[in-house]
């Protein structure tokens, strides 16, 4: 069965542990954009505490999410590579995983839902996760498809998916207390490999 999620940046641990669960992936495009989701946020540890880090974009009120541009008057990839370079350099992972990292928020893409496409295709391959992964071609009503995903994440609320997160080491878990279902890039830098077994536990 095909499961159909919003597009994502960076997205969080359990959206992440869900697609991992299906094998045929929809990403909503017919969508109107909507403000303040991880469509275009993701939220990470720093040594300030939890941040949001946003991809400036170029819309108008009625722009379906296929047609968001990203906005590149400010130089938002080379200061999100910098906080997160700052957030996870002391991570055990960092060093491997920096380069397609970097390479990949340094590359332009014109359109948010590139963006996001080429970082979770890397992400599912940390994962040693293979999943097909398309672009919907017409809207789908609610209710149209069982596994429909698509307001389930949200960066105001926990996600209401019966999902548990242990805790894991955290950069800066000498001065916070463990923060669950941050990005997946916590996840990723703190426990490399064992990223994908903690991913199939979790929901």
């Amino acid at each position: 069965m095909t499961a159909l999620f919003s597009t994502a940046y960076l997205p969080p641990v359990s959206y992440v542990a869900k697609i991992m669960q299906h094998t045929d992936i929809q990403i909503e495009t017919k969508e109107t954009f909507p403000k303040q989701t991880y469509r275009n946020r993701t939220i990470i540890m720093t040594a300030n505490g939890i941040m949001s880090l946003s991809v400036p974009v170029l819309r108008d009120n009625h722009s379906h999410t296929e047609e968001v541009r990203i906005d590149y008057k400010e130089r938002w990839n080379v200061i999100h590579l910098r906080t997160l370079t700052a957030a996870y350099s002391a991570s055990p992972f960092f060093l491997y995983y920096k380069d397609a990292l970097e390479s990949l928020l340094m590359k332009r893409y014109d359109r948010l839902v590139d963006l996001n496409q080429s970082l979770l295709t890397w992400l599912l391959k940390c994962m040693k996760t293979d999943c097909n992964i398309e672009f919907t071609s017409e809207w789908q009503s609610p209710g149209s498809i069982p596994d429909d995903y698509r307001n389930v994440f949200s960066p105001k609320k926990a996600t209401p998916l019966p999902c548990q997160f242990p805790t894991y080491y955290q950069v800066f878990s000498d001065r916070f207390p463990f923060a669950p279902d941050l990005s997946i890039i916590d996840l990723l830098m703190n426990l490399g490999p064992e990223a994908r077994d903690y991913l199939k536990k979790i929901c």
